[in-house]
């Protein structure tokens, strides 16, 4: 089993969707350790409702957290203690089947999970290779290659990027820029649901088998 890490340059820049293409694409597993804010569903809901291949198992949170805020704030408002000794345990009892397993972190590299803990803590923990998503926005190319240096100050192994609703091509400048390769370009869809995922999966599985190296 390969876990992989799927980690954006910060919140809102499509995490859960390009976990949803990911997962269908490999048939992977998926495992949200760190749910914060799901009062329109969480993030694991709405990968099962994205996937259609019958062999993926979504796995539980260790941590669901009703607030929409930073892990470390959302768990001090329900006076609960995010331990990353917690999380690693679950990882290595996790019952997984499938060849690779999708964790989906939250937010961006730099996200407390703690006083004194990060997501880029857990990464290294887990010592789980990543691949970085990015999304065009007014400051994108800073903060994405402040996460690929973050990547590179930690020795993070980075399979790549994949670029999330791209418009301004961006992407190879970034790659070229950071040193890791472009997996994917997403498209803006204008309709999200099992069929599109299913199809963009399909597309996108022999190149991504290729540079994740099975």
């Amino acid at each position: 089993m390969l876990p992989i890490f799927i980690s954006g340059i910060g919140t809102g820049v499509g995490k859960t969707l390009v976990s949803a293409i990911l997962t269908e694409a490999l048939q992977a597993d998926y495992w949200k350790p760190i749910q914060a804010g799901y009062r329109d569903g969480t993030d694991s809901s709405e990968v099962t409702d994205l996937i259609s291949n019958p062999s993926t198992i979504i796995h539980s949170e260790v941590y669901k957290l009703k607030l929409p805020a930073s892990p470390h704030f959302a768990a001090r408002k329900e006076n609960v203690d995010i331990d990353l000794k917690k999380i690693i345990t679950t990882f290595e009892n996790l019952q997984v089947s499938n060849d690779f397993l999708i964790i989906e972190g939250a937010g961006g590299l730099m996200v407390p999970l703690n006083a004194k803990e990060f997501i880029v803590d857990l990464i290294t923990s887990l010592q789980t290779p990543v691949i970085l998503v990015s999304r065009n926005y007014l400051g994108s190319i800073n903060h994405s290659l402040m996460s690929a240096a973050i990547c590179k100050q930690r020795t993070i192994p980075v399979t790549g990027w994949i670029f999330n609703d791209q418009s301004n091509g961006y992407e190879e400048e970034i790659a070229n820029w950071s040193g890791y390769p472009v997996l994917a370009s997403i498209p803006k869809f204008t309709t999200i649901n099992k069929q599109v995922i299913k199809e963009y999966a399909h597309k996108l599985r022999p190149g991504l088998l290729n540079n994740i190296g099975h």
